[in-house]
């Protein structure tokens, strides 16, 4: 019998992160009943409560004492059992396990507001990301809306980049004529595959082609499209039973831009060049900075806003302001870009106009970390307390699954798995956003067996492909790899090519144009079929999870009901011999490379 283990209900009900105002029973089991044991809880930044421990019984030659703690406050708590005077307490040992020892770590304890919601038509659907440019062209073009674009019409070619054969190099100059038109257009494909969500890197006015630097959130690109176009895929989208994510990119804008105007493209009195712009107060302007303003880490292209600036807040946040106009045009939720570059304050005033078109509208942040834990600019950030984001871009799941994939053990990829469901709110979790490769990461089969390109240059890394035999390896990693995502708490996202073998290294090699001519079949069909077995149990928008066998190079685990009398299995293996499960007095054969997903009924 273990001392402690927060993820046992023996010793702590309920599991994990609780609503504020949740009775919560802990129990210790000592070597001694002479000891007077007490739960030592402290709330961010409050004082340590101490509180007596009870004797309860002695049970397999343990003593059990226990407590009970009630906290009325959101936050972070930490905690751990003090033994008495000896100097001894129970600490955190790693996997929710106790020690006893003078000193070590403490435990987590997420609290989150009671009233904490998180949308209901999200949980259990399948999301897809897409590189607007890169996906169809709907429109046949033969030249582009600006002068300064170079239009690209050999779709299969790989994105240009810098430096390039010209003195100013073609990095995110260069546009392939993707379009709102052409993901209407494809619609029906993604519908075939499951997907219910679809997340869309920027598609408003801006001068790149990944349209991160806005030079005007009020309108479409137009080599995008019109605003007719965006009305248009709304409408097919919800008629499907679509739902549309735009990305909101609220930290900064465009130099190129109507706000800030440094190049002159437009006749608006931009924050550059007028002391009297009305914009002028949205940016911070100083000698100290090189450019002369505060940049986004640096890049003068990237003018950073002052979140806090009550006229931007309004700009954002307001009645017909940007996040209403787009959501009263048909969106269905953001994802907010860079969201630790955003204050908490900003962030619960973006939520309040987006919850405002009803509880169904989505918002989702990019956080790289522990988003319960996370600390940025040196501030304990409150994404997940119920007041600001709904959740987050879940790369911690990504990392445990390619690490697994890649050659990690599979106790490890339990523990990664099992901290962020024990720190995470189970709203926020059943609505995080789960992908292996997105547009600011390797693509995921590039990852699983291509070489490292971190330090290397974008030379390098050019029209770099997988070896024959390492790409037959790989795509039977990266099925495994969606079985994984598809089954694990949240909601999978795959980023668009993904789903047919695409490969590519990082930016801009990761964002290459959708090959529609070179469909890998073999993970084609896979993603098909593990997508109908998520869209086909209901156990997947909020089922639990309890893993039942790890090995160095083999996982299982079952997502289950409360009254455990439906699960889902899922097991993957990502090695060359054989595997045998057992569960429920039957056995599983995991044959090498491959995954077993099977639903179980009592």
């Amino acid at each position: 019998m273990q001392v402690f283990n927060s993820r046992n209900a023996f010793y702590k009900t309920p599991f994990g992160a609780v609503k504020q105002n949740t009775n919560i029973d802990f129990s210790i089991a000592l070597d001694r009943r002479d000891i007077h044991p007490s739960l030592s809880i402290q709330k961010e930044n409050n004082d340590i409560q101490k509180l007596a421990m009870k004797f309860k019984k002695q049970e397999n030659g343990k003593f059990i004492f226990t407590v009970s703690f009630v906290p009325l406050e959101t936050g972070l708590y930490f905690y751990c059992f003090d033994l008495g005077d000896n100097g001894y307490g129970v600490y955190n040992a790693g996997k929710g396990e106790g020690k006893i020892a003078k000193n070590g770590g403490k435990f987590q304890l997420t609290v989150y507001d009671k009233n904490f919601t998180t949308p209901e038509q999200a949980k259990g659907k399948v999301f897809y990301q897409i590189f607007p440019d890169r996906f169809y062209e709907g429109n046949k073009k033969s030249t582009l809306y600006f002068s300064d674009r170079i239009y690209r019409e050999n779709k299969d070619e790989e994105p240009f980049f810098y430096p390039s054969t010209q003195p100013d190099g073609y990095l995110n100059k260069d546009y392939f004529g993707g379009d709102l038109k052409g993901i209407a257009d494809k619609l029906d494909y993604l519908e075939e595959l499951g997907f219910r969500y679809i997340y869309l890197n920027p598609i408003f006015e801006a001068h790149s082609n990944h349209r991160y630097n806005t030079a005007n959130y009020m309108k479409i690109d137009p080599d995008l499209g019109t605003l007719e176009d965006f009305h248009n895929l709304c409408e097919k989208a919800h008629k499907r039973n679509m739902r549309i994510i735009l990305d909101g990119v609220f930290s900064h804008t465009g130099s190129d831009s109507i706000y800030f105007n440094k190049e002159g493209r437009y006749t608006s009195n931009g924050a550059f060049n007028h002391l009297d712009s009305p914009y002028r107060k949205w940016y911070d302007f100083s000698s100290k900075y090189e450019c002369g303003y505060r940049a986004w880490w640096g890049f003068d292209t990237l003018p950073e806003v002052n979140e806090n600036e009550p006229d931007y807040i309004n700009f954002i946040c307001a009645e017909n302001g940007v996040i209403d106009y787009w959501l009263s045009q048909g969106a269905d939720g953001f994802r907010l870009d860079v969201a630790d570059e955003l204050p908490d304050d900003f962030i619960d005033k973006i939520r309040i106009a987006i919850k405002k078109h009803g509880d169904d509208k989505l918002l989702i942040g990019e956080v790289w970390e522990d988003a319960t834990n996370k600390i940025s600019y040196n501030k304990r950030r409150r994404y997940l307390l119920g007041s600001g984001l709904d959740s987050t871009m879940n790369y911690p799941f990504r990392t445990a699954i390619l690490n697994f994939l890649t050659g990690t053990s599979g106790h490890n990829f339990c523990e990664d798995i099992f901290t962020i469901y024990e720190n995470y709110p189970k709203e926020a979790l059943d609505v995080a956003m789960n992908s292996l490769s997105t547009h600011d990461t390797p693509r995921a089969i590039t990852a699983l067996c291509g070489e490292d390109p971190y330090g290397t240059n974008r030379y390098w890394q050019s029209n770099r492909l997988l070896s024959a035999d390492n790409y037959e390896k790989a795509k039977k990693l990266i099925v495994c790899g969606f079985a994984l995502l598809f089954t694990l708490p949240g909601v999978p996202c795959i980023y668009y090519g993904d789903e047919i073998g695409m490969q590519g290294y990082r930016d801009p090699f990761n964002r290459g144009y959708f090959k529609w001519w070179n469909m890998d079949r073999y993970i084609l069909d896979n993603v098909k079929h593990i997508s109908a077995i998520r869209n086909n149990n209901h156990i997947f928008a909020k089922g639990n999870l309890y893993f039942i066998y790890a090995s160095d190079e083999c996982i299982s685990y079952v997502r289950y009901s409360d009254n455990h009398k439906y699960e889902v299995l899922t097991a993957v293996n990502r090695g060359n011999t054989p595997v045998e499960i057992k569960h429920r007095d039957k056995i599983y054969k995991v044959n090498p490379l491959s995954y077993i997903i099977e639903p179980i009924f009592e």
